[in-house]
């Protein structure tokens, strides 16, 4: 059973990767319909009942809400700034070039931890020049309105990254399984709060963007995340990473398959670039576990 197990593992991971890539076109396609804030709200909200049967089937005997309850309240905290800065952004750009910008979070994770007296490697500050280098190429349409959405992807890359440090240090005290439960609960409360004062709520846009935020509520949230708990659980954390890190590429493939989007030859290598950089900031150090239960929330 172990050794099925293992085998089954990658491939677990690799079809995470997949949803999570095609999940960055259904928020596109959502962004048509839908506003940004009620968008996250329902998307979360059906991730949590999502959740649910996952808890109960993965999680402890003893689910100890108590303690996971202040870190499942910061972590929701992250996630909705994290994944209201990325919806924003994305109503702006392409699906393709939103999954690679988001990707950064993986390089920004170590760059962080410089601050937390983690040693940067020299492979990091390669990886950081291919990054920086596939933005700049990425960037070759000069058009504002997608600056704009690059840009605010780009924040809510940062904020990926405080997410996934914020969860590397919690699930040291509490139930993974748990925070990842609150955390979601969390952040479609705040994302439904905003969407009551900030913007117009109506049934018809939600109905015709009903599914793009099944896919990204069930599938990104729910079934993508099963995936991810029980293939890293046979997985060594680097090639988990890798794998995972693929969803960038499926970003692109949905985008070009569903949306009809297009890449000039210079955002291509511009993608092409930040893999690399993405890759390169995932080769094995001490730290090597830094990005565990990143699928939590990324997308």
């Amino acid at each position: 059973m172990k050794k099925l197990e293992r085998i089954t593992a990658e491939p677990a991971l690799l079809l995470a990767a997949i949803i999570w890539g095609f999940a960055f076109v259904a928020q596109r396609s959502g962004a048509r319909f839908v506003q940004p804030l009620t968008f996250n709200g329902v998307r979360f909200l059906l991730g949590t009942i999502s959740v649910v049967p996952i808890l109960f089937a993965f999680g402890k005997h003893r689910l100890d809400f108590h303690s996971a309850l202040v870190p499942g309240f910061v972590a929701g905290c992250l996630l909705f700034l994290a994944s209201t800065f990325q919806q924003y952004g994305i109503m702006f750009t392409t699906a393709g070039k939103a999954g690679f910008i988001t990707g950064m979070y993986v390089l920004f994770v170590p760059i962080f931890g410089i601050f937390f007296r983690h040693k940067a490697t020299k492979m990091l500050w390669l990886a950081v020049g291919f990054s920086v280098l596939g933005l700049y190429l990425l960037a070759g349409r000069m058009d504002k309105t997608m600056m704009k959405g690059d840009a605010l992807v780009l924040i809510s890359a940062v904020f990926w990254a405080f997410h996934v440090l914020s969860i590397k240090h919690f699930t040291q005290k509490a139930d993974p399984l748990l925070i990842a439960f609150l955390q979601f609960f969390f952040c479609a409360m705040f994302s439904l709060v905003g969407a009551l004062l900030f913007e117009p709520v109506a049934l018809e846009p939600l109905f015709q963007a009903a599914g793009p935020i099944l896919y990204a509520g069930v599938f990104s949230v729910g079934i993508a995340f099963t995936l991810q708990v029980v293939g890293q659980k046979n997985t060594h954390p680097t090639s988990a990473a890798v794998i995972l890190s693929m969803e960038a590429v499926f970003a692109v493939i949905g985008g070009v398959i569903i949306l009809h989007e297009t890449l000039e030859l210079r955002e291509a290598m511009g993608c092409v670039s930040m893999l690399c950089g993405i890759l390169l900031a995932q080769l094995p150090t001490r730290d090597s576990g830094i990005l565990y239960q990143k699928g939590n929330a990324r997308n």
